[in-house]
């Protein structure tokens, strides 16, 4: 079963410094049809002026991750961290027992988009913990690569969940079949370009479930960006 989750249709947010859309319910959007998929409980898509940001603020118990599309965010936490994170690059909190942490616009005359991704552990109050990685740009081109894991496979960044993601950025025409495994769910995020996913066309900030698939069948129509979510069922 496909059901498809239509960029137009996510909980719209503008605070002026920020616009962003929610794919789940989240602050004062809320659809009692979309709190979430599995352990998956955020997919923001923000967008954040120069110089402007989230100032800081606590979490606790869940696992945060950001992946940067455009511009540059400047990152500090209350475990010593201060970086920039970079287009292309992927950060991951892992709240746990708590934290501070603020994200700002690295840059005073360009804007930032970067997607905001939370999941719910699968352990409570654990050390709090940090990573992040600019991992290579022809290991994600024209295929998908793990990017987050519970085993940090292949490289990947630990996540505190039965919870993979994967990315992989596309040139026109390409095409890509992933095998899904049974007894799993899947979450696929189009963060750019077009495509058409098992016979479904698709643009930026389209999304699907995926339940009971054998593959995810992946056309590319325009020069695309994709998340998958590997999720416990």
């Amino acid at each position: 079963m496909i059901t498809k989750r239509p960029a137009n249709e996510r909980g719209p947010m503008d605070a002026g410094w920020l616009k962003s859309m929610h794919t789940f319910s989240f602050g004062h959007y809320y659809d009692s049809h979309y709190m979430g998929y599995g352990p998956l409980r955020v997919i923001n898509d923000d967008h954040v002026v120069p110089g402007a940001g989230f100032e800081t603020h606590p979490h606790k118990n869940m696992e945060i991750i950001s992946y940067v599309l455009e511009g540059e965010l400047a990152h500090k936490d209350s475990m010593g961290n201060g970086s920039t994170i970079r287009k292309g690059e992927v950060q991951i909190m892992s709240a746990g027992s708590g934290l501070t942490h603020s994200e700002f616009n690295a840059s005073n005359s360009e804007g930032v988009n970067f997607l905001q991704m939370w999941i719910l552990p699968d352990v409570q109050n654990t050390e709090p913990r940090y990573q992040q990685h600019m991992f290579a740009s022809d290991e994600m081109q024209n295929q998908f690569r793990v990017v987050i894991s519970p085993d940090e496979e292949n490289g990947s960044l630990h996540v505190k969940q039965d919870a993979r993601l994967l990315i992989g950025r596309f040139d026109n025409g390409q095409s890509n079949q992933v095998a899904l495994k049974s007894g799993r769910k899947y979450w696929v995020h189009v963060a750019t370009g077009e495509v058409s996913l098992n016979g479904h066309k698709a643009s930026g900030g389209d999304a699907f479930a995926l339940e009971g698939e054998k593959t995810i069948d992946l056309e590319v129509v325009n020069q695309a960006e994709v998340l998958v979510f590997d999720l416990p069922a």
